[in-house]
């Protein structure tokens, strides 16, 4: 028979074990103070946990990627207005401004109401509770999943796919999801998803591989495509930038050759022409440029 003392330490054992496996206690997220929150999984339970310390990037700010920005800002302001909106996918090469144009527009249209909750891939299978912890707020929910793509059988796919389509999972009408990728249809495309190609009344018809891999793409209502930029539209945003970061220190510097051709130089190491590379080799250039005249 166990002594008392005994019993409390098996006992106290056994609470601490418990407790590893409870939610975190927290406060009720107050969406008039937090414009962004995060969705974090916790043993068989979850929290929406505020970001407070927001980007603080502006629609301005962005350079190269005016036409995308103006397809996805006119869905934001239809979708805060309360009129009819699309979920989005924005998809094209890394480092492209795909995730900061996000960002960009909480920052533009958080006064107005929008908000923004980030969801990783394997925490879609939580879309009914993140959707029932949101539920009655007056607020505009953006849903970004960033850097999304999935492989064959994951759970987390068909998830998204009922959220989107308004079956098990419809998400609220206060929700939209903008979701960003490197893939075109968020699924890996193979050579062999072309064998399955037929004629039907002498018309081209996809085969069910293909048809399975686009049917979770085909439910965005926007596809945003985002490219690498040419020579002259890389050269054009790395002055832009130099002289926005020069601007800030007050230094006076002249967009010569020789940072034009820096900045090719710096393209060629990272083998892409794109809004991130640029946004490197200004900090790279205007930080040389201080450190030798300070």
């Amino acid at each position: 028979m166990l002594r008392d003392e005994d019993l409390k330490a098996q006992l106290h054992r056994v609470l601490a074990a418990a407790e590893q496996l409870l939610p975190k206690v927290v406060d009720t997220l107050d969406w008039n103070q937090s414009w962004a929150a995060n969705w974090r999984s916790y043993s068989f339970a979850g929290y929406l946990e505020a970001i407070n310390d927001l980007d603080p990037v502006n629609l301005d700010d962005l350079l190269g990627i005016d036409k995308q920005k103006k397809i996805l800002e006119d869905n934001t302001r239809q979708f805060v207005r309360g009129f009819p909106a699309n979920n989005a996918l924005l998809w094209g090469t890394r480092g492209t401004g795909k995730s900061t144009l996000v960002r960009a527009l909480l920052n533009e249209y958080g006064d107005q109401g929008l908000r923004v909750i980030q969801v990783d891939k394997d925490d879609l299978v939580n879309l009914a509770d993140i959707f029932a912890a949101i539920k009655g707020e007056t607020y505009r929910f953006i849903i970004l999943c960033d850097d999304l793509s999935f492989e064959p059988g994951e759970s987390s796919y068909k998830v998204l796919k009922s959220a989107l389509d308004g079956a098990v999972y419809a998400a609220p009408e206060n929700v939209r999801f903008y979701v960003t990728s490197n893939r075109r249809h968020l699924l890996p495309e193979y050579e062999t998803d072309n064998l399955g190609f037929k004629m039907v009344n002498n018309e081209l018809h996809a085969g069910e591989g293909v048809e399975e891999k686009t049917s979770l793409s085909d439910r965005f209502g926007l596809w945003v495509p985002f490219h690498l930029f040419s020579q002259e539209q890389y050269l054009e945003l790395v002055g832009q930038l130099v002289k926005k970061h020069a601007l800030e220190y007050q230094l006076d510097l002249m967009l010569d050759d020789e940072l034009y051709a820096a900045a090719l130089k710096w393209s060629h190491e990272k083998s892409k022409r794109c809004g991130r590379t640029a946004l490197q080799f200004s900090r790279y250039w205007v930080g040389q440029q201080l450190l030798k005249q300070r």
